[in-house]
C-alpha cells in the first residue's frame, strides 16, 4: 500500500475535519479513519474513510506557498468537469475553502487503487514482458489524449489564458526561483536569461496538466498498457501542450544528471528519443522546437527541487528526503543549459 501512518508534523485537526466531512460529504457515515500517502513531495495527501467508503483528501504543504502554487480551487474546478471527457481523471466531490477546518483549502476526490511507478520498476510488473516499453508508451498516449480533449466541450474554457502562456510560465518560474533561493546558482541565472531570448509560439491550445509523469499516474497490476488514473491537477491550465511533454522528459533518466534523489526515474527505460517519437506520432505535433521546452522544463524542475529544499531548511517540512534536493536544483539548471545549446 502507498499509505501508512501520519508523518510527524503533518497531522491535521482530525476532530474538526471529521465534523466538517460528516456535514458536507455525502455517504460520510460510520467510523472515521485516516492515513497518509507517503509517495509525494509537496502537497499533502491523505486517505480518509467512513465505514466502507474511502476518498482522497489533498491540501497544500505547510509553510510559505509560492504565488499560484498548490491551488486546490483549481484542482477542484478541473476534477469536477474533466472526468466525463478524460477517464483517468478522478472525480472531485468536495472543496473546502474554510481555513478554520484544517488551516488550508482542501479537496476530497475519488480514491482508486492501483500501481504507481515511482523511481523504479514496481515489483507488480517485474515479470511482465516488455514492461518498461509498454508503461512508457501508455504514459505518452495518455499525455497526448489529454492534449486532444475538447476544452469547450469539457466546460473548461475559463481555466486559463492560453495567449502568452509560455512567456508567463517563464516569468512565473523565474519569480519562484528568486523567492526560494538559499544560495547562488550561476547556471540557473544564465539559463533563465537564455530562455527569454527566443520564446516559441504554440501549435495548439490544450489542457496542460503541469506535472504529468509516472508518479502522478496509476496502472492496474495486470495492465501496463493503460493509465487508469492521473493525479495532482493543482497546476493544470490552458496552454501549450509541449510544456507537458518536456516536463515528462525532465524526469526521465539522463546520465548527465548523476545520482538524483528519490522521486526521479531510475533503471532501464526506453530513451528520451523513444518518448519524443511516440508523442510526435500520437499527437501529430512538430517537435523541432522541443529543446527550448525541455530547457524550460529543466528550469522548472530546478525550482521545484529548490522549493522542497528551502522548505526543509526552514523547518516547514520534516521529510528528510528533501535535504537531497538542493544539489538536484543545480544539476537540472546545468542540464537545461546543455539541452538548450545542443538543440
Amino acid at each position: 500500500m502507498d499509505y501508512a501512518d501520519i508523518r510527524p508534523g503533518e497531522e491535521q485537526d482530525w476532530n474538526a475535519l471529521e465534523a466538517y466531512l460528516r456535514q458536507h460529504l455525502p455517504d460520510a457515515r460510520g467510523p472515521f479513519r485516516y492515513a497518509q500517502f507517503h509517495g509525494g513531495h509537496a502537497n499533502l495527501t491523505y486517505l480518509i474513510g467512513f465505514g466502507d467508503r474511502e476518498w482522497v483528501l489533498r491540501r497544500p504543504p505547510f509553510g510559505t506557498i509560492a504565488p499560484g502554487a498548490h491551488d486546490m480551487r483549481r484542482e477542484f474546478q478541473i476534477l469536477s468537469a474533466l472526468p466525463t471527457h478524460f477517464a483517468p481523471a478522478p472525480r472531485a466531490h468536495l472543496l473546502c475553502t474554510d481555513a478554520a477546518v484544517i488551516g488550508a483549502d482542501f479537496v476530497v476526490m475519488d480514491y482508486r487503487t492501483g500501481v504507481v511507478v515511482r523511481n523504479r520498476m514496481p515489483a507488480d510488473f517485474a515479470g511482465t514482458p516488455a514492461a518498461a516499453e509498454r508503461l512508457t508508451d501508455a504514459l505518452v498516449r495518455v499525455c497526448a489524449d489529454l492534449h486532444r480533449v475538447d476544452v469547450a466541450a469539457a466546460g473548461l474554457s475559463s481555466l486559463g489564458r492560453p495567449e502568452g502562456f509560455v512567456a508567463r510560465q517563464l516569468r512565473g518560474w523565474t519569480k519562484r526561483w528568486n523567492l526560494s533561493k538559499t544560495h547562488e546558482v550561476a547556471d540557473m541565472d544564465r539559463l533563465l536569461t537564455d530562455l527569454e531570448r527566443d520564446v516559441p509560439a504554440p501549435q495548439r491550445v490544450s489542457i496542460v496538466h503541469g506535472d504529468l509523469k509516472f508518479d502522478n499516474c496509476q496502472f492496474q497490476p495486470d495492465d501496463p498498457d493503460r493509465v487508469t488514473s492521473v493525479f495532482d491537477w493543482d497546476m493544470a491550465t490552458l496552454g501549450d501542450p509541449l510544456v507537458d511533454l518536456a516536463g515528462l522528459l525532465s524526469f526521465w533518466p539522463d546520465p548527465r544528471l548523476g545520482r538524483m534523489p528519490d522521486g526521479f526515474l531510475r533503471g532501464d527505460w526506453p530513451g528520451k528519443d523513444h518518448v519524443r517519437q511516440a508523442y510526435a506520432t500520437a499527437s501529430g505535433l512538430d517537435l523541432s522546437r522541443l529543446p527550448w521546452y525541455e530547457a524550460l522544463a529543466c528550469a522548472k524542475t530546478a525550482v521545484i527541487a529548490q522549493q522542497l529544499y528551502a522548505r526543509y531548511r526552514q523547518g516547514d517540512s520534516h521529510d528528510a528526503r528533501m535535504e537531497q534536493f538542493g544539489a538536484a536544483a543545480g544539476a537540472f539548471a546545468a542540464l537545461g543549459r546543455a539541452v538548450l545549446h545542443e538543440g
